[in-house]
């Protein structure tokens, strides 16, 4: 597992990379060492069962990142209680066995029950446990809230079965229809996990990778699912309202798409962006060369990505996922590597979390020998940088490299004109250059 890790760490880093967004939660289980649900049968085989010798995947997970100066997001499922690929019994300490007045089957799979209040503790509770006690860079979820809707035999849609806590609701007093407020269970458990992330720990990022389109309609011509009707999440509320820090539409259809393409969406969501939060479009990558008869070829996604550069307000792609890369699928991480992956590139500041850049870096140059020269640098004031701008200036030409925050020096060409080194805080924020000349 260890091995694989690296080798995913390793890849992402050859491509330039700049952050991982890591599933840790797949179904309220743990790719983590938890008090407050058990092992992933992922790992392992068997629910509650821990990786043996020792290994926490996400531990390593931060470790690698970081070595590399890549930012790691803990990604998790805030409802789905158990999917049917499990392999092995449910542990005794599953919340479906602990606390099963939470839990609904809903087809083949188990859910937590968004009306109930308990449920939106425990969720919170999860994943601040996860903040607090590991130097994650993100909180990242996905789509899943209410799930898709399920089917009987017969093909009827079935609803999900929440009888229980809107009763509970409507004998309080609750005013709401049943959609509406399936919808505001949702919206509470978007603010509190970012109201509460923040105070924990300003710096670290809150990402929603919601369904690619808001409501059909919007804008016209764009046709497709509804999930503010279908999966009571209305995403549009939670990017006005600046409950995130990222915002990553799943943007899974191709530029020429009928009814849903990938410009057209992306302009949209910028437009909505009223807090102006980072706008990081999911990319279905994982569609190149997959085999299926809507399988991409490479220069879609290098397509999207362009189409996303030049679009006003978006900064940023996520791909969806490794997968296609690790295996370079149709050349796919080569065409990347080459074109717009060609030069490293700093994740995006976050001004809004932090409105003091870090100090500019002491930099000197030593001689251990004769025609060597080391460049070296240390922080200066009180906040640790995440990574290093070491840009040098060669025959008039610049070239840039990101380099972690444990790395302090490096050998300079006797060739160089110019030095400039730059500290990077954990929102982004550059410092000045501390800039270094060499002698006429």
């Amino acid at each position: 597992m260890r091995g694989e890790l690296v080798a995913i760490f390793e890849a992402a880093a050859r491509l330039r990379l700049n952050a991982i967004i890591f599933q840790v939660r797949p179904a309220c289980d743990a790719l983590y060492r938890s008090d407050l649900e058990p092992w992933s049968p992922y790992l392992t085989g068997r629910m509650g069962q821990a990786p043996e010798p020792s290994f926490d995947p996400l531990a390593c997970a931060i470790e690698e990142g970081h070595r590399r100066g890549i930012e790691v997001h803990a990604w998790f499922n805030p409802y789905r209680a158990l999917h049917p690929s499990a392999p092995g019994p449910v542990s005794a300490s599953h919340i479906s066995k602990t606390r099963p007045r939470l839990v609904k089957r809903y087809g083949r799979m188990l859910w937590l029950d968004p009306g109930e209040p308990a449920v939106r503790d425990h969720t919170a509770r999860v994943i601040l446990d996860v903040v607090r006690r590991y130097d994650i860079d993100g909180v990242h979820i996905d789509d899943y809230f209410y799930p898709y809707r399920e089917k009987d035999p017969q093909g009827k849609p079935l609803d999900f079965p929440d009888g229980p806590s809107w009763t509970r609701y409507q004998r309080a007093g609750g005013k709401l229809s049943r959609d509406d407020w399936r919808r505001s269970n949702v919206d509470a458990l978007i603010e509190r996990l970012y109201k509460e992330i923040k105070s924990t720990k300003r710096w670290v990022k809150f990402g929603i990778s919601p369904f690619g389109i808001w409501r059909p309609g919007n804008p016209p011509g764009i046709t497709g699912f509804d999930p503010v009707a279908e999966i009571y999440a209305d995403s549009l509320r939670w990017l006005r309202e600046g409950w995130c820090d990222y915002w990553t539409p799943q943007l899974y259809w191709k530029i020429s798409a009928p009814g849903q393409s990938y410009p057209v969406l992306l302009k949209w969501w910028a437009e909505q962006n009223v807090h102006q939060r980072h706008l990081w479009p999911g990319n279905y990558t994982s569609r190149v060369a997959d085999g299926s008869a809507k399988a991409w070829n490479p220069q879609e996604v290098l397509d999207q990505i362009a189409a996303t550069r030049n679009q006003a307000g978006a900064t940023g792609n996520v791909h969806f996922s490794m997968s296609p890369l690790l295996k370079d699928r149709a050349g796919v991480a080569s065409a990347l590597a080459k074109g717009p992956y060609s030069e490293p590139a700093l994740a995006p500041a976050s001004p809004w979390l932090d409105d003091a850049p870090p100090a500019a870096p002491a930099v000197r140059v030593d001689r251990p020998a004769p025609g060597s020269r080391i460049l070296r640098w240390e922080p200066r004031g009180a906040e640790k940088p995440f990574v290093w701008v070491v840009q040098t200036r060669t025959a008039g030409l610049w070239t840039t490299s990101i380099l972690p925050a444990s790395e302090r020096d490096c050998s300079l060409p006797d060739a160089t004109e110019a030095v400039a080194v730059s500290a990077v805080d954990r929102c982004g924020l550059k410092s000045r250059p501390t800039v270094w000349r060499a002698a006429p």
